[in-house]
């Protein structure tokens, strides 16, 4: 008979070549107009995607999603749909797998907007393959386009310092990234994550009106939109992930003993849930043990 760990081995394995060959069946790109709005899509390129918006005197563009790739499939899928000028291009935050590669773009002539926070930061990397922005934002901005408004809020510090949270009223769609992903755990060891403000972050979102939620990156099984119930979830999981460390720490357990021991079987079905728990826990410990 098969014991247990060989089990659940060949049952880890088989989702792996499973998820492996739908990710191989898709094609690269995809451009997906959002259910129940007439001039909001979303552009996917590999596992990564970002929001833009048509309108009668241009188009609103969010991160180029270039991850070091050329930007050309963005530009031809939003030409597919409109051949209004692109406008403007709003950075989500200061990550360049997000938002490098924007200069076709800015050679038809986009005004790039951001959160000021970023500045300096590229002031001090100058990376060639992201174009700088015009225009910057601190607590909120609204651009207005052809009829339609798009809000840009700063809600603090959560993954990155510069983080716009981006919500089109009249549509009740709201655009955020790498923060608030979908039935999945935050990525690996949440690198550049600020502990617990991204919590009071959710919050904030929460409070705000809206109904559907585009991510950056689609969520398990490829669902590219969620909904205000998945920033309550994610809040949900960073409480309960954020108490269970507090306790570990509080009894003197290790990191070693607290990334074993903690189990949150109540998101165990979660995308990355078995590989970045632990990672998450350490995160989790760092600030429950030393501050920071």
């Amino acid at each position: 008979m098969m014991s247990r760990m060989k089990l659940a081995l060949a049952v880890t394995c088989t989702a792996i070549a499973l998820s492996a060959t739908a990710q191989a069946q898709q094609p690269p790109t995809a451009t997906t107009k959002v259910d129940g709005t007439d001039n909001v899509y979303i552009f996917r390129y590999m596992g990564h995607q970002s929001m833009f918006v048509v309108t009668p005197d241009g188009v609103i563009a969010t991160d180029p999603i270039s991850e070091r790739r050329p930007v050309k499939p963005y530009v031809d899928a939003i030409q597919a749909i409109t051949k209004a000028p692109i406008k403007y291009v709003i950075y989500s935050h200061m990550h360049f797998d997000h938002i490098a590669g924007g200069k076709p773009f800015k050679d038809m002539g986009a005004t790039f907007v951001a959160q000021r926070n970023m500045k300096a930061r590229l002031d001090e990397l100058k990376p060639a393959d992201v174009v700088m922005p015009d225009e910057w934002v601190d607590d909120k901005k609204t651009i207005t386009l052809g009829g339609t408004s798009l809000e840009l809020t700063y809600v603090g510090k959560n993954h990155s310092d510069s983080t716009l949270v981006m919500r089109l009223p009249r549509e009740r769609v709201l655009f955020t990234v790498d923060w608030i992903p979908l039935q999945a755990v935050q990525f690996r060891g949440m690198a550049d994550t600020y502990v617990p403000d991204i919590e009071e972050g959710l919050k904030k979102v929460i409070a705000m009106d809206f109904d559907k939620l585009i991510p950056g990156h689609p969520g398990p099984g490829g669902r590219q939109i969620g909904s205000k119930e998945d920033a309550v979830a994610q809040l949900d999981y960073l409480q309960d992930l954020s108490a269970a460390v507090k306790k570990a720490v509080s009894e003197g357990k290790s990191y070693a003993d607290a990334e074993k021991e903690i189990k949150l079987p109540k998101y165990e079905k979660w995308g990355g849930y078995e590989a970045f728990l632990p990672m998450n826990i350490e995160r989790y410990y760092d600030y429950w043990n030393r501050g920071i």
